[in-house]
């Protein structure tokens, strides 16, 4: 992936991560939260390897 579609998806990957944790965590559904929480560290790993790669100019 380039640099542009690393960030856009680690966003987009983020948002689910953090709405499915907050729906999570209302409905008392542990497994959805922990997975939400698991999904937004992803998508921001993969945003500061966007990030990264963009600096790099690749």
């Amino acid at each position: 992936m380039g640099s542009t579609s690393d960030r856009i998806a680690g966003a987009a990957n983020s948002v689910v991560g953090k709405t499915r944790e907050a729906i999570g965590k209302e409905t008392g559904d542990a497994s959805l939260a922990a997975k939400g929480a698991a999904q937004d560290v992803k998508g921001k790993v993969q945003t500061a390897i966007g990030k990264t790669k963009a600096a790099l100019g690749e």
